[in-house]
């Protein structure tokens, strides 16, 4: 029997997956991609969403060109200063828009990183969230 998931469930799983991703690079330790998902869905990494697979394996895919599109709109600031669950919102959001849906509209994507960021930061974080990823997420 497959259990069904939900879009914010899904989303969620991703951020969390990210996040793990996140902490192996701050432990300076090889990234186990199919742990972070596995960790950041609660399942196996079989029973994963393909979403969440889709997500993890294009942010670890393309993190240096992620981090590197949202440094030069972030004034007297860094990418690595950032908290991690604020590092994880904006790549699941940069990786979806850019690398999973490129059809999908920028306003749903900010929505979703606008509603994790009143959910997991700390008070007008959301408002940070929402301003770099209107400046970022730009399609030619």
């Amino acid at each position: 029997m497959k259990t069904e998931t939900s879009r914010n469930q899904e989303e969620l799983f991703a951020m969390n997956a990210i996040y793990a991703f996140l902490t192996y690079l701050d432990m300076k330790q090889d990234v186990d991609l199919e742990a972070a998902v596995s960790s950041g869905s609660g399942a196996s990494y079989e029973k994963s969403p393909l979403f969440v697979k889709e997500i993890a394996l294009e942010a670890v895919k393309h993190y240096a060109e992620i981090v590197a599109a949202f440094a030069p709109n972030m004034r007297k600031w860094t990418f690595g200063r950032l908290n991690r669950v604020e590092q994880a919102i904006l790549i699941l959001a940069y990786t979806h828009f850019y690398y999973v849906d490129p059809t999908i509209g920028k306003p749903i994507v900010i929505d979703v990183a606008v509603r994790q960021a009143k959910g997991y930061l700390d008070g007008a974080d959301y408002k940070f969230v929402n301003a770099i990823l209107d400046k970022v997420l730009i399609r030619g």
